[in-house]
C-alpha cells in the first residue's frame, strides 16, 4: 500500500539513511523487503506513537539544550551578583563601627548639647511660669493693699469731714508738745450746780474742766472750759516762740448738742501777742466766731516781724447764753522761722 510505503520512509529515514541522505549497505534490502509487505494496523498506531515520542523527546531535548545556556548565562550573572552581595556583606562588616564613630564625633555631640539646652529651656520656662504666677499674685496684693489704703485714706478724710478737723497746719497751743495756761491772766473757771457732786449736803468733788482742757484734740460734748458770763479771757504759754499766722476756734455741732443750742459758743473775739519780758501786748486782729462751722481759722490781721511766746484770746460775747461761755479748743499757727513775707508794722 502507498500509504504504508510512505510511513515506514518517514518512519526509518533517520535511521537507514547516512548524514549525505545515501541509503545504507545491506539495510536497504530488507527496507525495500518490509515495505513491500502489507503492515497492520496496531503496528501503523504504534509506529505513529513512536515517531511522536520521538520528536517531542527531540523538542525536550532541544529545550534541555537552551535551558543549560539560560542556565549558564544566569549562573554567570548569579556569581557576579553572588559577588557583589558578599562585597556588600563585606563592607557592612567594617562600615558600623566606622558609622558609630563618625555618629559619637559628629552627632552626638551637637545631639547631646541639643538636649542640654530643651532641658535647661523647659528649666527656665517653669522657672518663667513660677515668676509670672509670683508676680500676678503680687500685683494683686498691691492691688489690695492699694485699694485698702484708698479706703483708709478715704475713711480717713470722712472722719476728719465728721470730725471737723481737717486744719492740717502745725498747732503751738497743743498741750501735749509744751504749751499751757497762764491762769494769773486767764478767768476764773464758771462753776454750777450740775457739775458738782455732794453727799448730804457735802460737795465731794467738781466736774467742771480746768482751762487746759481747751488745748487738748479730745472735743466731745461737756469736755469744755466755762467762764460765767459773756466775756472772758484766756492767755496760753506757747510750746516755743512763734512767728503767728493763724488761730482757729473749734466748737461742738449742734447735731450732738445735749441742750440743742449753741447759745454757750464765743462771738466776738480779739487776738493779742505776748513776749515774755516785759508783757506788752500786741494786737493781732478781731474776729467773730460763726457756730455753724464748728471749725475755724481766722487769718491774724496784724503780722508783726518778730515772734511771741503767748497768746491771749479775750472774748467780748457769745450766742446768747447770759450764765456762762464754753470754749472747746483753741489753736495757735505760725512758725518758728521768720516768714519770708513778713513786711507788716505792729500797730500802735
Amino acid at each position: 500500500m502507498p500509504r504504508t510505503r510512505n510511513i515506514g520512509a518517514l518512519c526509518t529515514l533517520p535511521e537507514d539513511t547516512t548524514h549525505s541522505g545515501r541509503p545504507r549497505r545491506g539495510v536497504q534490502r530488507s527496507y525495500i523487503s518490509r515495505t513491500a509487505e502489507p503492515a497492520p494496523a496496531n503496528m501503523t498506531w504504534l509506529t505513529y506513537l513512536a515517531c511522536f515520542l520521538r520528536t517531542q523527546t527531540q523538542h525536550v531535548f532541544l529545550n534541555t539544550c537552551r535551558c543549560k545556556l539560560f542556565c549558564q548565562k544566569v549562573m554567570e550573572k548569579m556569581g557576579l551578583l553572588v559577588l557583589c552581595v558578599f562585597g556588600f556583606w563585606v563592607f557592612s562588616m567594617h562600615l558600623p563601627s566606622k558609622v558609630e564613630v563618625w555618629q559619637d564625633d559628629s552627632i552626638n555631640g551637637p545631639l547631646q548639647s541639643l538636649r542640654m539646652y530643651q532641658e535647661k529651656v523647659r528649666h527656665h520656662t517653669g522657672e518663667i511660669q513660677d515668676l509670672r504666677g509670683s508676680m500676678n499674685q503680687l500685683i494683686a496684693k498691691l492691688q489690695k493693699m492699694e485699694a485698702i489704703s484708698d479706703e483708709q485714706k478715704m475713711a480717713q478724710k470722712i472722719m476728719k469731714m465728721i470730725q471737723g478737723d481737717y486744719i492740717e497746719k502745725p498747732d503751738f497751743a497743743l498741750k501735749s508738745i509744751g504749751a499751757s495756761i497762764d491762769f494769773e491772766h486767764t478767768s476764773a473757771t464758771y462753776n454750777h450746780d450740775k457739775a458738782r457732786s455732794y453727799w448730804n449736803w457735802i460737795r465731794l468733788w467738781n466736774y467742771a474742766q480746768p482751762p487746759d482742757v481747751i488745748l487738748e484734740p479730745n472735743v466731745t460734748p461737756g469736755n469744755c472750759w466755762a467762764f460765767a458770763s459773756d466775756r472772758g479771757q484766756v492767755t496760753i504759754r506757747l510750746a516755743q516762740k512763734v512767728y503767728l499766722s493763724n488761730i482757729t476756734l473749734q466748737h461742738i455741732p449742734k447735731t450732738i448738742s445735749l441742750s440743742g443750742s449753741l447759745d454757750t459758743a464765743p462771738k466776738d473775739f480779739v487776738i493779742y501777742g505776748l513776749e515774755s519780758l516785759p508783757r506788752e501786748e500786741v494786737f493781732l486782729g478781731a474776729f467773730q466766731f460763726q457756730p455753724e462751722n464748728i471749725i475755724q481759722t481766722f487769718q491774724l490781721q496784724n503780722l508783726p516781724p518778730r515772734s511771741f511766746a503767748a497768746v491771749k484770746v479775750k472774748i467780748s460775747s457769745n450766742w446768747g447764753n447770759p450764765r456762762f461761755t464754753c470754749m472747746y479748743r483753741v489753736r495757735v499757727h505760725g512758725s518758728v522761722t521768720p516768714p519770708k513775707d513778713s513786711h507788716l508794722e505792729p500797730l500802735s
